[in-house]
């Protein structure tokens, strides 16, 4: 009996120890500082993007948020990163990309930019329904071999050359940006080198009517 009580006390001092020694460990590992926090996952991360781009992801245009479900990780993760670094959204005419620069802000890391880029890439693209108007598909397409030489001829996007798909883009999306490129509001930052090689691609269309008709053009590009 002696030897049963004794084995308990001991089992219990061993069990008390290692329980002690473990609190310690996670406590020590919460107060030091140099311990990463842990990174939220993209699907809770994504729900503060969902309050504008919606919870697919496919855009609204009354708050100037394009559809970006199923854009290549590598590009959302660019964009998140010139967005929070002032590359993209300080322009003073960039009232969009200013929206969006305190959104990508709160993202605290590079772990947490990859985590919602990825949740956002593995969303199912979707071909958003034409909203512009005027545009001639026809004409568009003499003028779309200036852009295939980077975005392919079915514009699907090369990240080699860090140009992202316009084959599922928002069409009012496409023409506001090729009007920042022509005017110097995207393209000029010299912390935006991908945007400087995307400006004078943008500079050879002649006017709003020359985007309207590459843009349609795209548009009739399978996804």
């Amino acid at each position: 009996m002696k030897t049963r009580f004794a084995r308990a006390q001991f089992n219990a001092r061993t069990c008390g120890s290692a329980l002690v020694g473990l609190l310690a460990l996670v406590s020590a590992a919460c107060s030091d500082p140099h311990t990463p926090a842990p990174t939220a996952d993209g699907a809770e991360l994504f729900q503060l993007c969902a309050q504008c781009h919606g919870p697919q992801a496919g855009g609204n245009r009354a708050v100037n948020a394009p559809s970006i479900a199923g854009l290549p990780q590598w590009y959302l993760e660019a964009q998140l990163r010139k967005f929070k670094s002032g590359g993209r959204g300080t322009h003073f005419d960039d009232l969009s990309g200013m929206q969006m620069r305190p959104m990508a802000m709160s993202l605290a890391n590079d772990a947490e930019i990859a985590s919602v880029a990825k949740y956002v890439a593995a969303l199912p693209a979707t071909k958003p329904a034409p909203q512009l108007q005027g545009g001639v598909a026809d004409k568009g397409k003499l003028l779309f071999p200036t852009c295939l030489a980077c975005h392919q001829a079915d514009a699907s996007g090369s990240e080699a050359l860090k140009a992202p798909p316009l084959n599922h883009a928002s069409d009012w999306y496409l023409f506001a940006s090729l009007g920042k490129f022509r005017a110097g509001v995207r393209g000029t930052n010299p912390a935006d080198t991908s945007g400087a090689l995307m400006r004078p691609m943008a500079q050879t269309l002649a006017d709003e009517q020359a985007m309207k008709d590459v843009i349609a053009y795209i548009m009739t590009l399978k996804k």
